[in-house]
């Protein structure tokens, strides 16, 4: 954004002719006192070729979605900040495309009906000239008012304007103005026998025809590219909040990161699918070993979990969680670095635990060596005013084995020896006056313990799945907020 202004982008391709209409008439309507004044503007004209044309009455826009999702993609990528899309094909998907990119998408329908409320208030007949799938999706029904009736031609004036426009020797082929004029005008004369009082072109290659055609003298023609165009330049409010969605960093360790999924999911009230919350997960089991480096010196996995993350912030995130509590040693070197958070896992736990458990003072802590190293566990705890309880050096190596032994989890047992392991080192810490214990490896929760714990087991990877679906339902209540602001 330049000024407090859009950068815009034009998907040329989707029409030629009337894409570069709209970029004359974007230019023509910007008000300058200097080139500097004009707007930035991408303009991407890459033909699209699909296998039926829009002007047949079985034509899907299976092609048309991909080609304009990956070109928005391309555009937003490129700095965009809202894009115009010449067709009217396309904005009858536009919300598909608008929930699955950031990018600001300028409705069609939006900049019409405005127009229409603003010079045409007492209009009810409603002429439209448009392709079949347009049509037959009733995008024009939709977008008007339950008292504007919408006109269409008869079959057979419909079908010579779109051989006018669309066929092999109609306009969009170069074919001289002049031999399409008849069809145009025997459309246009159609809609005024219904009693249309206002025409909408429905194509935005009628707007060049009209522009420079004498179709029918005074006809109440709506110019939509032009309509379109200086809507476009009035939105200036920058980009719209995007559909919240969480990027995890996954593999760290891969079974712990399908248990923070699932834990998400089985935390999130919803009635349907779509009220869940979105993710995105880059699963990388080739980061370094978090522990092995804060122990024994090994790989740094700085790096690594500095790329995922970036790598997440480029997809779109607007909030990034480690399923993986060692990992968060290295959180504070990577998070000034990026233009989003990370959720926290030890200080949510530590949060949980002071919020909701008041009665608990001493808290074990059940961690890797490299968490009880770094520290960070105790810090949190103790901000909430909590006391840390450690396993002495026998009972963390009986944990580092639970972790990592051959019979550990991370070997793929949850029962048997690791499980009667983690049972002594919790009976330990209970002895210790610890009234509850932080499972603080994402891998501990997946043991099942021979018998209930006699102390309140707390399980971090539970905590920040609430804390992302939590992250998730603020974020529409301020979107919502906004919206009726």
């Amino acid at each position: 954004m330049r000024n407090g202004r859009l950068k815009l982008g034009i998907v040329g391709g989707l029409g030629a002719r009337g894409g570069a209409d709209i970029l004359n008439k974007l230019v023509a309507a910007t008000p300058v006192k200097s080139e500097s004044d004009h707007r930035e503007i991408l303009f991407e004209q890459k033909p699209l070729s699909e296998p039926i044309p829009v002007s047949r009455p079985d034509y899907l826009p299976t092609h048309r979605k991909f080609y304009v999702f990956d070109t928005l993609t391309r555009m937003e990528q490129n700095g965009c900040d809202a894009a115009l899309l010449p067709c009217f094909i396309t904005h009858t998907f536009l919300e598909e495309l608008a929930a699955e990119l950031p990018i600001e998408l300028i409705s069609i329908g939006d900049a019409i009906v405005a127009e229409l409320a603003r010079h045409h208030g007492a209009a009810r007949r409603i002429g439209v000239l448009t392709t079949p799938y347009v049509r037959r999706n009733g995008f024009f029904q939709r977008m008007l008012t339950a008292d504007q009736q919408v006109l269409y031609p008869d079959a057979g004036t419909e079908a010579a304007l779109l051989e006018a426009i669309y066929g092999p020797g109609g306009f969009k082929a170069g074919r001289p103005l002049p031999e399409v004029l008849p069809a145009i005008r025997r459309a246009v004369a159609a809609l005024l026998a219904q009693g249309a009082e206002v025409i909408i072109p429905g194509m935005t290659e009628l707007p060049v025809i009209f522009g420079a055609g004498d179709v029918i003298a005074d006809a109440p023609i709506l110019d939509v590219n032009q309509i379109y165009a200086r809507f476009a330049l009035a939105q200036t409010s920058g980009r719209r909040p995007a559909v919240f969605k969480v990027g995890v960093v996954g593999g760290v360790g891969p079974a712990a990161t399908v248990d923070f999924l699932k834990k998400i999911v089985e935390g999130t009230a919803a009635e349907r699918d779509q009220d869940h919350i979105k993710l995105i997960v880059e699963q990388n089991p080739q980061i370094p070993d978090r522990t092995e480096n804060l122990v024994k010196g090994g790989p740094d996995p700085t790096l690594a979990l500095y790329a995922t993350c970036k790598k997440l912030e480029r997809a779109g995130a607007q909030a990034i969680a480690i399923p993986c509590n060692t990992a968060h040693a290295f959180v504070d070197r990577i998070q000034k670095n990026l233009d989003i958070p990370i959720i926290s896992i030890l200080t949510e736990t530590a949060r949980f635990i002071g919020a909701l458990h008041p009665e608990i003072g001493k808290v074990a802590v059940l961690a890797t060596s490299g968490t009880i190293q770094s520290g960070l566990y105790q810090s949190a705890l103790r901000d909430q005013g909590l006391d840390p309880v450690l396993p002495d050096a026998g009972m963390q190596e009986m944990v580092m084995e639970v972790i990592y032994g051959p019979s550990g989890v991370k070997a793929g047992f949850t029962t048997g020896r690791c499980a009667a392991q983690l049972a002594q080192v919790i009976a330990a810490m209970t002895g210790q006056g610890a009234q509850a214990a932080i499972l603080g490896c994402t891998e501990l929760p997946l043991v099942h313990l021979p018998a209930p714990a006699a102390i309140r087991l707390i399980d971090p990877t539970e905590v920040l799945a609430r804390a992302c679906v939590q992250a998730a339902i603020s974020a529409r209540a301020r979107d919502f907020a906004g919206g009726m602001g």
